[in-house]
């Protein structure tokens, strides 16, 4: 009532919109209802506890308020009083202050990203309505007034500036807005542009708002419109070493150091001159810390207004420092002067001017030795920040630009956080250290040695020439130096996770064994983690074991196996399990559970759920029996137990045989002992229901004799139970022969037997009643009763004997299971009891109206016992557990078992204890979503993708085979052709839509959480009515459907799709935004959501007006913003589209969201990152690699960064947010165009300067898709590397850099941006290698002198190590999670399929478009697809993607490697350059290698059939002619700045000094006097450039010949141009020099003249690209004509799907059968002749490699029995089709079966070569019939 109240009284006094305020009440006392919990002594304790919720609530949210006042040094506005409400005025105040906050925040729309300007709107309208407080009659605006003048000027301004073409630094965006705030400036501004009270009763609040006489409030709009921007994202690569730069000020001060160390111990230096060297550090500090001043004033200027102060620091600071400089420059001038003076009128020696710059020095050090301080105890610097003493705050003021910002007052972790990273990085630190000065340092001191002594001693060497030598060798070293410690890094993360990962206990459990093992710890695991503390106290303590149902049969029959005493029953059972049963039986609910989604998944078939899952049998004496997969071949284990040497048992001293000596290796072993007490109860239940009530007596009676024996110790006394097997071999086989008979046994329709039924009579309706009558204890009643028998005797004399053939086996089986129980009893002529039971074995197996010779009353009991449910499922039960081996019933998918074997290793993890359903935090899901697919359509799954007809749902089918036929098995289709009924069609598109990256797979997957809870509620015996109460509050699902409103007036499909999911899921909400036409060119946009209505409809239950549209910056975060508003819980977990939720996973959410309530250092857990398991990595080996990658990021990078480096952020999702936390400090996303491309990074920043941190839990994983194909691979790296470019620019990592410690902000580089420029500095080394070495050995000047040439090794290495060791972190990943030889096996498959080609390739895909960002621009959000990638691309597509980023770079490195190996007279080429070939190598031929078909001769003749094509056209865009391509590729030069400008022109200067050096040198120097040309040079040249002007006018005038003239016209031309190049090289071999040279000319001419705009260069670009296609083009040609290496290529490449059954045969043998079902008409002739074609290339294919070696088709072994089976069931379906064996190789050729390279017979009817369908079957020479079929069954199965 409170809050409702509140609602209307603020809704009215500020004219929110209704829904908008109903939308906030609901979500406020959701809030409120979920903050009860702090209310509870055992949450909080009593002494702490708030006064109510409302206090709790209150606090939270208004926290980042508090702030905000106390920076504007303001007193925080909070209601006063309400009368109107009867509670107490703190907690009514309270409420009022909650409506307010939240009605501001529902309404804002795109000022939800601007939080101080919400709290700015807060405050101000807080302060009115204080004002109005106790009046007796306060205003009422029209709802929609806040939106309107509130709301919308400042959005109107926000949509302006941000819809803006302009660059970063000309625009606003939110940040800039928003900072606006943050000075008290903003305080003197109205927060409406129109005075409410115009609209309003004047009377009643006369003058309550208006300003004083004379004063005028502007609103805040004018205010905003006027705000400068406070931050400049200039684009250069300064910005970036700006906010690094205290990372590149270490490297530059310890490699000083090390450089002195190094020369001081080559040239034996004393220490004490070392030391004044090494001083000199503190003048490149000093020099340093003044470039970064002046960088500052560089970034600042022009647009930033500073204060007074801030500027007066800079001018003081900047003043202090030069002044100091140019002091320190001129003492340590003087003090290594070799000779006495006087300076500053001082005569001195130079160790008094030495003292004098240390002083000097140490002034300027102390600002260092401060931030020192901080670095080692971070802690102080927040007490610092947010001290409230004015001299701290001046001085801060003054030196620490940083200290006036708003935000970053709290950056710190704990002591013991801080010592345990530092440890990391100090241990890194020094072994850089010693590495570099050892292997990149030390090694260069004697080459500069012989340089500088060259120039000492030699007249003629000059000063410029050693300073250019040496700085050329020392710069590869240095930036080597800069690049190596992200390799360190990469090694100690790999330590540092595997270490971590083995204390959280990951990899514990890795395989279906390990299960086994650790099963029965999972119960109680399960209760204790999973269960809240009083689950078993609502359970009761009822534990008893015996069904309910006590009056039933089978429960008599249960109790009287074990004896009659439940006492002793329960404690026999009890000690049997070791655990209490509630914890059993809870546990088997929830393992069920799982088991049954597996089930509905179809990653497992009906046979493996059996296997999986617990048993329970109504009546018996256990509540649960262990799953099959648990017990299997357990009972072989106790067999060979209780075959052990009787020395192990007997007792040496007495050599008596005790029953505790003899089992006790397995009553030790509980799997073993409840195996054996499952064989026993469930085999006595098995023989007694099915030999009968004539029976049961006797079998009762020798049941419990045992079963005494057991319970006296006398069982071995008794029993040779050393010979069991024999009985047990009987008992397996009587098993067996149940199992399978009685599944096909069809029943008798009535009773066969007379005294059966006479009995049936008697018993009257109680069927139990006669059973105890008629039993072999009392013998007597049989007697009593002889005319009746005498009656059945005579009927069935008189009938014909009764055919029965599974009586007669089932009775032999079971004769000779008794005569060996027989042969097990000890002493049956001494003792009475073993005589008793010997006796009634034999007159069992002799009563004439008994099982054994009675045949109708045995054929009655086998039909009972055939229609008796339960009876089958105990013999299934006890079947799997007698007859099975463990492999036998362990799940055959993947799948299946890594989700197993990572729950079950998850209960063993540090997971926080579940509290109850009621105290469990809540949280909601949110995706935002665009138009991606939802679910697949019948069109999307048969259409074509090419002419294989190889539709997606073939390519799912063959991706997933096992998970189809579970699928067909599961629906109960035998015919496929049925998927597409109006029965099945549903699930035929939901299963495929499942696999794949859809919308309906992500929310299938995240609604598993309300199954989840459901479950654990109904585990804690919560009550229905309760649990749905429960669902609305602590769960909820947001889709945040951006167009839906569109597509559903568009009637497109997938909002037919968004509404089943929404019937389906009816918990499910889909948020939207709707456009609704006012008039033409008007129209009005909503925030809408929507649920099912339960009636087959769809209901709209809030609709919010906003202000324009919500789109104007980034569009996922402004989806996502749009969608918040609906969101109802304290915690938001955001989903993106291409991720899935497993069940198993959803049962941990509960305990995972109390990792909130923990608190591990000073700041609050505000982010909790999840583990991700990437699930597309079986497709191809890209998909591996991609998934590997992915996998070591999400896993153990991410774990590193959380610990022990305290530094992880949020990298997207499926992260866990403290809503409250975010809402009130700018959102989950920052979404300003351009700058936020990555916008999930950005929230991650935002936290950290903010006060908050980040977790990172693997407990619990979610499943996510990734890009599979080259090409979606490059835009996915592409779209990371833009973001990494906008990233360096933000002021976001600019502050936290500044902010950070400096452990911590290593932390922070290397674990993130840091790897994108180490990329680009890898690459940047790659090139200056290559023209250094190509520089020095064109000019000669490898030598020193003329001393011996010492090759530079060490680059190479570094180089190639950059690479080999990057995988470290991937091998620690794969080790820990799946053993390490495991993972060498992966390592080893990755580098043989070309994993370090792919990898290489992408760091030039990095470098590239981060530098091209960072210097132009342009990034935007890649969409990269979700689809399959199967088919080949053109190469003209790869040419036009790859050109400009990879291809270009390799020729170029490529032409510098082989001139340098021609000029160089230096040895050892291949071990200097090999890893620079790799690299060019990398860049030229990854896009082909990983492109399906490339070496195939007619798709490489029709690639470059194509390529030609589009070099040649003139039109059609850039997909169709390269002049359009080149265009617009080259665009962005433009945009370039002149800074930037410089760097290209650079690059032609190197390539002009290149062209120059070869023109000078003597290659190909041909001596012309000696030679006399037979024509003249000159006269050809002459003739060539005539035929190239003749050629120009040609081509112009061409169009207007005929086409016979035209074409011999161009020919002739061409000819002769081609002959007159070559008649010049060979007449003057001088030209071919030239020619190269003129061609680095040319090039570097043309990069200047594309800088400046000169059209007439592009002639010179397409004479380039048509040398480097034909570079690309020559090998392509030799391979594919070579064959061989197609095939092994499409080897490799799928090589990871092969190892998974996919191959290529069986797409093709799966279009076959789609073709033949489909008639062979015209449509199809095409296919028909492709899939024939490409049979024969695959059969070639098969048998070439098995010539090769690679592959032996000859193995047996390989034969996978499952495809076997396939071809049986194929054959057997066509019976009107004769088939015969070929009997001998005479009659006609055989075709032997065709095995694929993953040992699959994949061919089935499609191996036997080019045949038609009937000769297929019939055979070669065609005439057969049906009567010469045979077929023999094999003796022995293949292997699995």
């Amino acid at each position: 009532n409170m809050v409702y109240s509140a609602c209307e009284d603020i809704g009215n006094f500020f004219g929110f919109q209704d829904s908008s305020v109903r939308n906030q009440a609901e979500h406020l006392l959701i809030l409120l209802s979920n903050n009860r919990r702090y209310m509870s002594s055992h949450i909080l304790p009593i002494s702490v506890q708030p006064p109510s919720p409302i206090h709790a609530l209150h606090a939270k949210v208004f926290s980042n308020y508090m702030k905000w006042c106390r920076a504007m040094g303001v007193l925080p506005n909070f209601s006063k009083m309400n009368s109107s409400m009867s509670a107490p005025p703190a907690v009514a105040s309270r409420v009022v202050d909650l409506v307010l906050w939240f009605c501001v925040w529902g309404e804002g729309s795109n000022l939800r990203h601007m939080p101080e300007c919400c709290w700015f709107l807060y405050h101000k309208m807080m302060e009115e309505y204080i004002r109005s407080e106790g009046m007796n009659q306060t205003r009422s605006l029209y709802a929609g007034h806040y939106l309107d003048h509130v709301v919308t000027p400042i959005y109107s301004l926000v949509a302006k500036s941000m819809r803006s073409k302009k660059d970063h630094v000309e625009r606003c965006n939110y940040d800039d807005f928003n900072e606006f705030f943050w000075s008290r400036d903003c305080l003197r501004f109205h927060y409406s542009s129109k005075d409410p009270n115009e609209d309003a009763d004047i009377e009643a609040i006369a003058g309550l708002t208006r300003p004083l006489q004379g004063e005028s409030i502007p609103p805040i709009a004018d205010g905003l419109s006027n705000a400068p921007k406070t931050f400049l994202e200039k684009r250069s690569w300064l910005r970036g070493v700006l906010a690094l730069s205290r990372i590149l000020e270490w490297h530059i001060a310890t490699f000083f150091l090390l450089s002195v160390i190094a020369f001081a111990r080559e040239l034996v230096w004393g220490w004490v001159y070392s030391l004044q060297v090494a001083s000199g550090v503190f003048w490149i500090l000093n020099s340093m810390h003044l470039c970064w001043g002046l960088l500052e004033v560089w970034g600042a200027y022009p647009g930033i207004q500073l204060s007074g102060t801030a500027v007066c620091g800079s001018v003081f600071s900047l003043s202090a420092r030069f002044l100091i400089l140019v002091y320190q420059t001129l003492y340590i001038m003087w003090a290594f002067s070799p000779h006495s003076g006087i300076y500053l009128g001082i005569e001195a020696d130079s160790t008094f001017w030495w003292w004098q710059y240390i002083w000097l020095s140490l002034l300027c050090m102390i600002p260092y030795c401060v931030e020192a301080m901080m670095q080692i105890w971070p802690a102080l610097s927040t007490m610092l920040y947010t001290s409230q003493n004015d001299f701290i705050q001046s001085f801060l003021n003054i030196l620490y630009p940083l200290s006036r910002l708003y935000v970053g007052k709290e950056v710190h972790e704990s002591v013991n956080h801080t010592f345990v990273y530092s440890i990391f990085w100090i241990t890194l630190i020094v072994w850089k250290l010693f590495f570099s000065y050892v292997f990149e340092v030390y090694s260069m001191v004697l080459p500069s040695l012989e340089l500088t002594d060259d120039y000492l001693n030699y007249p003629d060497q000059s000063f410029a020439k050693m300073m250019l030598l040496l700085t050329m060798r020392w710069l590869p070293q240095f930036i080597v130096y800069l690049i190596d410690m992200s390799i360190w890094y990469a090694a100690w993360q790999a330590f540092a996770g595997t270490s971590v990962g083995f204390s959280d206990h990951l990899g514990d459990v890795r395989s279906i064994d390990d299960i086994r093992q650790n099963f029965g710890r999972a119960p109680e695991n399960f209760c204790k983690k999973m269960l809240s503390p009083d689950a078993g106290s609502r359970r009761g303590s009822s534990a008893s074991f015996l069904g309910a149902s006590t009056n039933s049969m089978m429960a008599s029959e249960g109790s009287s196996l074990l004896g009659t005493d439940s006492k002793k029953l329960q404690s026999y059972v009890n000690r049997l399990l070791d655990v209490r049963i509630q914890k059993w039986v809870m546990f088997s609910a929830a393992w069920n559970e799982i088991i049954d989604h597996f089930r509905d998944e179809d990653i497992v078939s009906n046979t493996e759920s059996d296997n999986l899952k617990f048993s329970q049998f109504q009546g018996f004496s256990q509540a649960i029996y262990l799953p099959v997969f648990q017990t299997a071949g357990v009972v072989e284990d106790v067999l060979s137990e209780l075959e052990r040497p009787a020395d192990d048992y007997i007792d040496p001293k007495t050599g008596a045989v005790t029953d505790e000596a003899y089992f006790k290796p397995i009553t030790e072993h509980i799997t073993m002992v409840t195996a054996v007490s499952e064989v026993w109860e469930l085999g006595s239940h098995i023989f007694t229901l099915m030999l009968g009530h004539v029976h049961s007596g006797d079998i009762n009676v020798i049941m419990s004799t045992i079963f005494t024996w057991s319970e006296n110790g006398t069982l071995s006394a008794h029993l040779k139970v050393e010979k069991m097997r024999d009985v047990m071999k009987h008992f397996k086989a009587l098993v067996q022969l149940l199992s399978k008979g009685l599944g096909k046994r069809k029943a008798a329709s009535k009773s066969r037997s007379i005294m059966k039924r006479d009995i049936g009579i008697m018993a009257g309706p109680n069927g139990g009643g006669m059973r105890r009558a008629v039993s072999a204890g009392s013998l007597s009643n049989l007697e009593s009763e002889p005319s009746s028998f005498q009656e059945q005797d005579s009927s069935k004399k008189s009938n014909e004997p009764i055919v029965d053939a599974l009586r007669d086996q089932v009775r032999d089986k079971f004769r000779n299971m008794a005569h060996a129980i027989k042969g097990l009893v000890k002493g049956n002529q001494t003792d009475s009891e073993s005589r008793d039971i010997v006796d009634r074995i034999t007159f069992l197996l002799s009563m004439e109206n008994g099982f054994f010779w009675d045949d109708a009353y045995a054929s009655d009991q086998l039909d009972d016992v055939s229609k008796n449910v339960t009876y089958k499922a105990v013999l299934k039960k006890i079947h799997g557990l007698v007859n099975l081996h463990p492999d036998d019933v362990e799940p055959k998918s993947k799948e299946a078992r890594r989700r197993l074997t990572f729950f079950v290793n998850s209960l063993f993890m540090d997971i926080p204890n579940a509290p109850s359903m009621h105290d469990m935090f809540s949280w909601n899901v949110l995706t935002p979503y665009y138009s991606e697919d939802v679910t697949y359509a019948k069109d999307d799954l048969t259409k074509r993708s090419d002419a294989l007809g190889v539709s997606t749902l073939l390519y799912l089918q063959t991706l997933y085979k096992a998970d189809w036929a579970n699928f067909m098995e599961r629906m109960g289709i035998q015919d496929e052709e049925k998927i597409w009924s109006e029965k099945y069609v549903e699930e035929t598109r939901r299963w495929a839509s499942i696999r794949a990256q859809t919308l309906s797979r992500t929310v299938n997957g995240m609604m598993y959480y309300e199954k989840a809870l459901r479950l654990l509620a109904n585990l804690e015996r919560l009550d229905n009515d309760t649990t749905n109460d429960l669902m609305c509050e602590k769960f909820g699902y947001i889709v945040s459907c951006q167009v839906y409103g569109n597509m559903k007036k568009n009637q497109d499909k997938k909002a037919e799709d968004i509404d089943k999911l929404m019937h389906r899921f009816p918990h499910l909400r889909v948020a939207y935004i709707d456009t609704v036409p006012v008039n033409r060119s008007a129209s009005v946009l909503y925030s809408c959501l929507v649920k099912s209505d339960g009636r087959g409809g769809i209901q709209e239950i809030y609709r919010v007006k906003l202000p324009g549209n919500p789109i104007l910056g980034e569009g996922k975060p402004e989806n996502q913003n749009h969608a918040m508003i609906f969101t109802r819980s304290e915690f938001l977990q955001t989903i993106d589209m291409n991720q899935e939720g497993y069940f198993e996973e959803a049962l941990k959410m509960r305990n995972c969201l109390q990792e909130f309530a923990k608190r591990d250092g000073p700041l609050p857990t505000t982010i909790l990152g999840l583990r991700e398991h990437i699930f597309t990595g079986s497709v191809s080996s890209l998909a591996n690699y991609m998934a590997l990658q992915e996998m070591s990021f999400v896993t153990l990078g991410q774990r590193v960064l959380a610990r022990p480096l305290h530094i992880r952020l949020h990298y997207g999702h499926p992260d866990l947010f403290d809503k409250l936390f975010f809402i009130t400090r700018g959102g989950i996303s920052k979404s300003s165009k351009g700058i936020n491309l990555s916008e999930d990074i950005f929230a991650g920043y935002n936290n950290v300067i903010r006060g908050g941190t980040v977790g990172f839990k693997e407990y619990l994983q979610v499943g996510k898709g990734r890009d599979v194909g080259m090409s979606q691979i490059y835009k996915f790296e592409a779209k990371l590397s833009q973001g990494a470019g906008e990233q360096s620019l933000s002021r976001d990592v600019y502050r936290m850099c500044n902010r950070l410690d400096f452990f911590r902000l290593l932390s922070f580089y290397y674990g993130g941006i840091g790897h994108y420029f180490s990329n680009v500095l890898t690459i940047l080394t790659v090139y200056i290698v290559i023209y250094l070495m190509l520089a020095l050995a064109i000019f000669n000047l490898e030598k020193i002198g003329d001393r011996v040439i010492t090759p530079m090794g060490t680059i190479q290495m570094m180089l190639g190590g950059l690479g080999l060791l990057q995988t470290i972190p991937l091998f620690a990943t794969l080790g820990v999670e799946r053993g390490w030889l495991s993972s060498l096996n992966e390592i080893f498959q990755i580098f043989v399929t070309g994993g370090p080609l792919h990898f290489m390739f992408h760091i030039q895909t990095k470098a590239t478009y981060m530098a091209q960002t960072i210097l132009v621009g342009g990034a935007k959000y890649r969409a990269t697809g979700r689809g399959f990638v199967t088919q080949h691309t053109p190469v003209d597509e790869l040419y036009r993607f790859f050109a400009s980023s990879h291809l270009y770079l390799g020729v170029e490195l490529a032409a510098g490697l082989i001139l340098m190996g021609v000029y160089s007279e230096a040895n050892q080429y291949f071990g200097r350059t090999w890893s620079l070939w790799l690299a060019s190598v990398s860049f030229l031929a990854s896009p082909f290698w990983f492109n399906p078909l490339t070496f195939d001769w007619n798709t490489v003749v029709s690639d470059y059939d194509l390529w030609i094509r589009w070099m040649g056209g003139s039109t059609g865009g850039s997909s169709k002619s390269w002049s359009m391509w080149w265009v617009e590729e080259n665009t962005f030069y433009k945009n370039l700045s002149p800074a930037s400008k410089c760097l290209y022109v650079t690059k032609a200067a190197i390539w002009a000094l290149i062209g120059e050096g070869i023109r000078r040198s003597e290659l190909f120097q041909a001596d012309m006097t000696l030679h006399t040309p037979f024509l003249g040079v000159r006269k050809v040249v002459i003739t060539i450039i005539g035929l190239f002007i003749v050629s120009r006018v040609f081509s112009c005038n061409e169009r207007s010949m005929p086409y016979p003239i035209r074409r011999t016209i161009g020919i002739l031309l061409f000819v002769g141009i081609v002959t007159g190049i070559i008649l010049v090289f060979l007449e003057d071999m001088n030209f071919i020099r030239y020619a190269i040279s003129g061609y680095y000319f040319i090039g570097a001419l043309s990069l200047v003249g594309l800088l400046f705009g000169i059209k007439f260069i592009k002639h010179f670009y397409f004479v380039h690209d048509i040398v480097c296609g034909h570079i690309i083009f020559v090998p392509l040609f030799i391979l594919a004509a070579l064959q061989l290496p197609r095939f092994i290529q499409t080897w490799l490449l799928y090589h990871n799907a092969l190892s998974t059954d996919v191959v290529v045969s069986d797409i093709l043998r799966y279009a076959r059968r789609t073709q033949e079902s489909r008639g062979t008409g015209e449509a199809n002739e095409d296919l028909v002749d492709q899939v024939a074609e490409l049979r024969k290339l695959v059969q070639k294919q098969e048998q070439l490699l098995a010539k090769a070696g690679i592959h032996d088709t000859s193995d047996p072994s390989v034969v996978s029995t499952v495809t076997g089976a396939t071809a049986m069931e194929t054959l057997s379906s066509t019976p009107d089709i004769p088939i015969q064996a070929a009997a001998n190789t005479e009659a006609g050729p055989t075709y032997s079966r065709t095995v694929s390279m993953s040992g699959l017979d994949v061919w089935s009817d499609m191996a036997l070569g080019d045949v038609n369908k009937q000769q297929m079957y019939s055979g070669a020479s065609g005439s057969s019939s049906q009567d010469n079929f045979s077929f023999t069954q094999p003796d022995t199965m293949p292997p699995r």
